[in-house]
């Protein structure tokens, strides 16, 4: 159990440090010290920094897909609209209890690299069939293929918009409350989009 403790201290250190200074701009001495551990602990329990980013960005990931599956699991008897908006919620709320990782995760997958690609190709093409296979029940069956797509696509930049443009809102989002009420405010503004264009095209 306490393992389990200093070894989340250490996540939480770098997840910190990384969303400030980058992966490349934090040292192992920089996380230890964040963290108040040694830094042989670091090399002992993640193989060095390159193991330390892999265990968290593959707990994050991992989390959050089991958030995805209950949210789905829990709401499986309602409609694809609602089961959808509780999907978003889900999501958003994740996202944002987990923001500084989150961002940091959204600036590592603009770059192009083995680690990127593996994450891609694991949990987010499992994030990505969720998601599209319920949008599009949701917007039904008379819009086209490839206007799905576009609207899509638009879903999905609305759900990471606002880690890639963080700098624009994060000096305005302090304190528990306000991300609480960040992710009521802003989980309504993409339902009301959805609501928008399934309406619109029935």
């Amino acid at each position: 159990m306490k393992n389990n403790v200093t070894k989340q201290k250490v996540v939480n250190a770098a997840s910190s440090l990384f969303f400030q200074k980058g992966f490349h701009g934090t040292s192992v001495r920089d996380i230890a010290d964040r963290a108040s551990v040694n830094v042989s602990l670091i090399s002992y329990y993640f193989k060095g920094k390159q193991g330390l980013l892999e265990y968290a960005v593959t707990n994050y990931y991992e989390a959050y897909l089991e958030k995805i599956e209950a949210s789905l699991e829990k709401t499986s008897d309602e409609s694809a609209m609602y089961r959808l908006n509780e999907l978003i919620f889900t999501i958003i709320h994740y996202k944002q209890m987990h923001h500084q990782l989150t961002c940091f995760i959204q600036r590592e997958l603009s770059l192009d690299s083995v680690f990127v690609r593996e994450m891609t190709v694991t949990y987010l093409a499992k994030e990505n069939y969720y998601l599209k296979e319920l949008f599009q029940e949701t917007i039904g069956k008379s819009v086209g293929h490839e206007e799905k797509m576009y609207l899509f696509m638009q879903l999905k930049g609305m759900l990471i918009t606002p880690y890639i443009l963080h700098s624009d809102w994060k000096g305005q989002i302090v304190g528990e409350f306000a991300h609480e009420q960040f992710v009521k405010k802003y989980t309504k503004s993409i339902q009301k989009w959805i609501q928008f264009n399934a309406t619109m095209r029935q």
